[in-house]
């Protein structure tokens, strides 16, 4: 569970975690986060105004306690540089106990790209790749705002993608990535903020990127 925004009262597995939440902007800070185990109730009663966003996948059985995730044990790093610069706060990593899941925010300044160089994660080919899929939940500063976001695959020897879709994102949306590269461009003026879920058979991020882009984390 990611407090997005406001502050709720929560309880997991039997625990009252008391009022959690502070900022009420996802570009404002870090989030407070809780971790439910498997098979565990849950519930959070707003105290303000609130957006929740609730991550799951499916559990291993692993037996894990319900824990209150604050913002003072989160990681921050600057991924990049130049129009590539962005800025991550890493959730739930894989240095982190959970059963499945992997979860981190990132903030991208108006006019950069982010996921980028493209990269992708669809193979269960560790070390080199893990299989993982994602999905991308997408907000705009100022919130009139739209990015871009294109989600693709290798060409085949026809020259065809299996999947090939650009998108105009604005203040809300979700994006799917159940394979493929999914590089993310914000606009000139607008903040692109976003919440990125990942989960599959292994709980590691390994991550290929496109070969024709790749002299760019030299460049």
């Amino acid at each position: 569970l990611v407090f997005v925004t406001g502050k709720g009262k929560a309880s997991a597995a039997g625990t009252d975690l008391g009022l959690l939440g502070e900022r009420m902007s996802p570009f404002e800070g870090k989030p407070w986060s809780v971790y439910v185990p498997e098979g565990s109730n849950w519930s959070v009663t707003a105290d303000t105004e609130l957006e929740l966003a609730v991550c799951s996948a499916p559990g291993l059985g692993g037996g894990l306690p319900a824990r209150v995730i604050a913002p003072r044990d989160l990681g921050q790093e600057v991924r990049g540089k130049g129009t590539n610069t962005r800025y991550v706060t890493n959730i739930l990593p894989e240095g982190k106990p959970a059963d499945s899941l992997l979860v981190v925010e990132v903030i991208t300044p108006g006019g950069h790209t982010s996921s980028y160089p493209p990269h992708k994660h669809d193979q269960d080919n560790l070390p080199a790749e893990s299989y993982l899929e994602e999905t991308y939940y997408h907000r705009l500063n100022p919130p009139q705002g739209f990015a871009f976001q294109r989600v693709y695959t290798d060409a085949g020897r026809n020259g065809e993608r299996e999947l090939d879709e650009a998108m105009a994102i604005e203040d809300g949306d979700v994006v799917l990535v159940p394979k493929g590269y999914h590089p993310c461009a914000a606009c000139h003026g607008y903040d692109l903020y976003y919440l990125n879920v990942m989960a599959g058979p292994k709980r590691t991020w390994k991550f290929h990127n496109a070969p024709e882009h790749e002299w760019l984390m030299k460049a």
